[in-house]
């Protein structure tokens, strides 16, 4: 069958190209401002630390939520993890009961776009696999100031297309007919987020 449909198109002219003249870069000002305002648009939590307060803040919020067992991906930065808590790492994976049982998951992201307040894994470094970031219901990402793309195709010039892609924009939620919004269907019901600048 292929054969013939190959044979029936041959000597016809390929698909015309597809422009792709469209803005690749846009000056929205203070990309990291504006990525905390629009994720803060999508009901998450945003909070503006800095490197060297990092690992105070993570062990502050998780502490304020009362979370204990916190699922990481195995090569999460070690500074991250504050020793008075239990860290479950993903490393053989964690079954599936686990991850539902934690009270909550700690990565990074691969890029974070500014226009959209959007962040993306790629189950790169400090990020995992993507079981690991839909079933806990609390998810605290870490996104550094220079993973910040402005625009959207900005943001997926940074990433290798083969590679797994999540984007997250706030928690998840979807709505019924009737329009009524229900979170924690798709993800973590909660997602709360950490800008490192300097």
């Amino acid at each position: 069958m292929l054969t013939r449909i190959r044979t029936a198109l041959s000597g016809r002219p390929g698909p015309a190209p597809v422009p792709r003249d469209y803005d690749r870069a846009r000056d929205l000002g203070d990309v990291v401002e504006v990525l905390a305002e629009r994720v803060a648009d999508y009901r998450a939590v945003v909070h503006r630390v800095t490197e060297d307060r990092l690992g105070v803040w993570i062990d502050a919020l998780l502490d304020a939520r009362g979370a204990r067992r916190i699922a990481v991906p195995a090569d999460v930065p070690a500074e991250w993890l504050n020793e008075d808590l239990t860290w479950l790492v993903d490393h053989p994976p964690l079954s599936i009961e686990t991850l539902d049982g934690c009270d909550g998951v700690l990565t990074g992201c691969a890029v974070a776009i500014a226009e959209t307040g959007t962040i993306v894994l790629d189950a790169g470094v400090a990020q995992g696999r993507r079981a690991l970031t839909l079933l806990p219901d609390y998810h605290l990402c870490v996104v550094r100031a220079d993973q910040v793309a402005a625009t959207v195709p900005e943001a997926l010039a940074r990433l290798d297309p083969v590679r797994p892609l999540t984007f997250i924009s706030g928690p998840s939620a979807t709505s019924d007919i009737e329009l009524d919004r229900v979170e924690g269907v798709h993800g973590p019901r909660t997602l709360e987020v950490l800008i490192v600048s300097g």
